[in-house]
């Protein structure tokens, strides 16, 4: 069953076709209900009129012979106050459902008190209590349910049960039916019509509705085979189609194919990373493992400071891949209120040639990590102090929300086709690609990567003394 309705398109079809075949039930019981309420009360209505123009016949003292009680060939009883049948209708063979089971008259006496009959007649009340004068008919009727046999037919009827007060025979009840033929022929009618149409229907609804949502589907059943192709082929280039509908659909295609794009790029960035990483190390490690077979063939052409150095670059640079890695990996800094006016103080110290200028600035202060904001400042000035000539300033203020660290030099400053590239990672420009001078290219891309995590920024412009000039705008602790 799971696997039946495995798909959206089953399933929509089957919550649609359950949708509907429930409003059609209620709708169908409300009209059944309906009709048999209204047929029934049209029944109704023609047995109490039937039984009141045989009521007004008694009432004018028509004798029981000549009464009206075989028209349409409706059962009709007439019953005195004792609950016995005066009068019948001719080929009435069996009833049920009145007061009185019997369908032959009773004999009545030949003499009757004008006495009682004055009391009875004037003072009687039926089972309701409504009183009534000679020659009077009742306003309210009973009705009930019952069945009748005339002439051999049997058949279910209503019956209205309506009292008359008669000049001479004292209180009566006219029993007249009207036949229920109709209602039930109606109502199974009815049945029979929606037993037939209500599957036919549903059955329409089931198939509209399951080639609607199939074309509806279409595009992401697009969208998961092109997928599926893009993984079997590794291929990130390609892209799923759009739909041009406009709708969530084409709109679930292009939030897919920008996921893609960031994907690919991702991937590229990656491989571009690794490929890099492997040319940077490869130097150092060659020019090491150089230096340690020399030195073990001739000890005495051992160039020490050689090798430190390049033990020392590569031990740099497998820190800073290793800070990249990490803050790739989504590493999140801390949340600690750090002094921008002090960190600067701190990483100046021992520098040759640069200044602090703070000011006023004791209370610029950021939430994050003070090693990775002090890597930022380290990275700023080691590349300040690479590109000077002579000074470099460090420059802490407040500037609204906003906490501004600046790093100026004096030297060439940046072309402004370089000031977005330079924060790439191993990118150096012409004038920094030496080995002693340049480094391996990823001081500012960790500078801008920490930035960016702490969620400030880090952009280059031209420094007042014609160098270039860095500025760290970060979100001031609260």
């Amino acid at each position: 069953m799971s696997r039946l309705l495995g798909s959206v398109r089953a399933r929509a079809t089957l919550g649609a076709t359950l949708v509907v075949a429930v409003a059609l039930v209620a709708a169908g019981t409300a009209v059944l209900l309906s009709l048999r309420s209204n047929l029934l009360g049209e029944a109704g209505t023609q047995a109490e009129r039937s039984a009141r123009e045989v009521a007004t016949e008694l009432a004018v003292g028509t004798p029981y012979g000549d009464l009206s009680l075989d028209v349409d060939d409706r059962p009709v009883q007439i019953v005195d106050e004792d609950g016995t049948l005066v009068a019948a209708s001719e080929d009435l063979e069996r009833i049920s459902g009145t007061s009185v089971g019997a369908v032959q008259p009773q004999p009545q006496p030949t003499a009757t008190g004008d006495e009682d009959g004055d009391d009875d007649g004037g003072e009687a009340d039926d089972d309701s209590g409504e009183p009534l004068e000679p020659g009077e008919i009742g306003e309210r009727t009973t009705v009930s349910d019952g069945s009748a046999t005339i002439d051999g037919d049997p058949e279910d009827y209503r019956f209205a049960a309506l009292p008359v007060e008669t000049p001479e025979q004292g209180r009566l009840t006219v029993w007249a039916g009207a036949p229920l033929s109709a209602e039930h022929g109606a109502v199974n009618t009815a049945l029979t019509v929606m037993l037939i149409g209500f599957p036919l229907l549903l059955a329409v609804v089931g198939w509209v509705t399951w080639m609607v949502t199939g074309r509806a589907l279409r595009p992401v059943e697009g969208i998961r085979r092109e997928m599926a192709a893009i993984t079997a082929s590794e291929d990130l280039a390609r892209r799923v189609p759009v739909p041009g509908t406009h709708d969530e659909v084409a709109r679930l295609a292009s939030t897919t194919n920008e996921t893609l794009s960031a994907l690919e790029a991702s991937v590229d960035r990656q491989r571009r990373f690794v490929a890099d990483a492997s040319h940077e190390l490869r130097s150092p490690i060659a020019s090491l493992r150089t230096q340690l077979e020399v030195a073990a063939a001739h000890p005495e052409l051992l160039d020490l400071d050689g090798a430190v150095e390049d033990t020392v670059r590569l031990q740099r640079l497998a820190a800073d891949l290793l800070l990249l890695a990490r803050l790739d990996a989504g590493e999140r800094p801390a949340d600690a209120r750090v002094d921008l006016a002090a960190l600067a103080r701190e990483e100046a110290g021992g520098r040759a040639g640069v200044s602090v200028r703070a000011g006023g600035a004791g209370d610029v202060t950021v939430a994050g990590s003070r090693g990775q904001l002090g890597r930022v400042l380290a990275n700023l000035l080691d590349n300040a102090q690479r590109h000077a000539r002579s000074a470099v300033e460090v420059s802490v203020r407040r500037e609204g929300e906003l906490a501004v660290l600046a790093v100026a030099d004096d030297g060439e400053g940046v072309p402004a086709a370089d000031r977005e590239r330079i924060f790439e990672r191993f990118v150096r420009l012409d004038a920094a690609r030496s080995r002693d001078d340049g480094g391996a290219g990823l001081g500012l891309a960790i500078a801008r990567d920490v930035a960016v995590r702490h969620g400030g920024t880090l952009t280059v412009h031209d420094a007042p003394a014609g160098g270039a000039l860095f500025e760290l705008r970060l979100p001031g602790a609260v």
